[in-house]
């Protein structure tokens, strides 16, 4: 069953498109994250969903409701936003029981809830508290506990965790995932950072240029990209790629260097000898050159980093990033043979960009 569904769903300002007609369909109590970078579209769309812009084409239904017209109070939603927007002379209490109030929700319901509320987020010790009393954490924490408290279908997260430090995103990230198994609530969050996405999300969408990219699981996007740019979107340290060319059963890599072509089950290579190829390659598909094709480069930069250590090498014309073992320790100038799986290696079309099944 579809919850929330987008049809042909657009945003203009002026001549400007800024979200040109995306389909997408979200499922009951599912956790769907947009991502993509900055001008993408994504926290338009989101704030068209909440009725905060309006809509310039298309159709946004909740349920079986057309709600492109219908205000937002109507929309049976709860929005947690960047900068929290809690109240700064109310108390934690009466930021989590305002719109409660509003509505006509009796004293002692309105207790309850926020009792459930506060509990779940360990934040019962500061309901007597004012926002400016709390740290970036904690408020953030407040304005999910005023979200829960409404018990809407739709819960939004428009890039909630940007203004936390390293540790505290980690930390909030795990509530946010917690608080969805724990309310099973429609969840719709919008980020630019692609480790909140692959963590989080039960469906990853990643929005270009106002457009849907492609639709996926995180294991989908990350084994089976649809183009370069999810491809190096999505996975950290980002894939690699290398121009080259297929020529007689094997990649030819700007520089030199060759790769075996990865056969089909039938053994076949599709018709793709003399097509000029975009290679990728992810940091963590590397492997010892004994236990791989191997191919050499030379050390530029290398970044130890405890439990691993990143190699940037040159290979032709092209850097290169392995992930590898942390005591494989080459100097920078040193030469580097490293193996590569070829059955792990991904193939766009060097014009479209788009992935070559």
């Amino acid at each position: 069953m579809s919850l929330v569904s987008f049809r042909k769903l657009e945003k203009n300002y002026g001549p400007l498109r800024i979200v040109k007609g995306i389909d997408l369909e979200i499922g009951d109590k599912e956790f769907v994250v947009l991502v993509g970078p900055s001008g993408c579209g994504k926290s338009t769309t989101l704030r068209m969903l909440a009725g905060l812009e309006s809509v310039s084409g298309g159709e946004i239904r909740i349920g079986e409701r057309v709600v492109n017209k219908l205000p937002p109070r109507e929309r049976d939603i709860a929005m947690v936003f960047q900068d929290y927007a809690l109240y700064p002379h109310k108390t934690v209490y009466e930021n989590m029981a305002f719109s409660l109030k509003v509505r006509g929700v009796g004293a002692a319901e309105i207790k309850t809830r926020i009792a459930q509320a506060a509990e779940m987020l360990g934040i019962g010790q500061l309901l007597d508290r004012k926002p400016s009393q709390l740290s970036g954490g904690q408020r953030q924490r407040v304005a999910m506990g005023r979200a829960i408290v409404r018990r809407p279908q739709v819960f939004l997260f428009d890039e909630p965790l940007s203004n936390l430090d390293a540790k505290l995103r980690g930390q909030v990230r795990t509530e946010i995932k917690r608080l969805h198994q724990a309310v099973g609530t429609t969840i719709i969050y919008v980020t630019h950072d692609q480790v909140e996405a692959m963590t989080l999300a039960d469906r990853i969408v990643i929005l270009k240029g106002g457009e849907i990219e492609q639709v996926g699981t995180p294991d989908e996007v990350y084994n089976n990209p649809a183009s370069v740019f999810v491809g190096g979107f999505i996975g950290s340290p980002a894939m690699n790629f290398a121009k080259g060319a297929i020529r007689s059963g094997e990649i030819v890599l700007d520089g030199g260097a060759t790769i075996p072509l990865h056969r089909n089950s039938a053994g076949r290579t599709n018709g793709l000898e003399g097509r000029e190829v975009t290679v990728g390659i992810r940091p963590e598909h590397f492997v010892p050159a004994g236990q791989g094709h191997a191919l050499s480069g030379r050390v530029q930069v290398v970044e130890p980093l405890g439990s691993d250590t990143l190699i940037h090498f040159a290979l032709g014309s092209s850097t290169l990033t392995a992930r590898v073992a942390p005591d494989m320790r080459p100097g920078p100038g040193e030469s580097l043979s490293i193996g590569v799986d070829p059955s792990r290696i991904h193939l766009f079309d060097a014009a479209t960009e788009r992935a070559i099944n």
